[in-house]
């Protein structure tokens, strides 16, 4: 996924994709340590994509807590 495809969900479909990506990649590292992953790149894009959604996650709580400390200080 993209970084801009990520911003446009909101907490819940974040939740969701999530969800999905643990479960794909829980799948991929089973099929590795059987021997049968053929898609041995896609591990890698998964774990990306991971990331990206939490770091787009703490950029929003960031976001939030300069918001609040602004209209706390007005």
């Amino acid at each position: 996924m993209k970084p801009a495809e990520i911003r446009g969900l909101n907490e819940d479909q974040m939740r969701n994709v999530l969800e999905e990506l643990h479960a794909e990649w829980q799948n991929l590292r089973f099929q590795e340590a059987i021997g049968r992953l053929t898609a041995t790149a896609r591990i890698g894009q998964i774990r990306k994509d991971i990331a990206r959604i939490h770091t787009i996650r703490t950029e929003r709580v960031m976001d939030e807590a300069v918001r609040q400390s602004r209209a706390a200080g007005s």
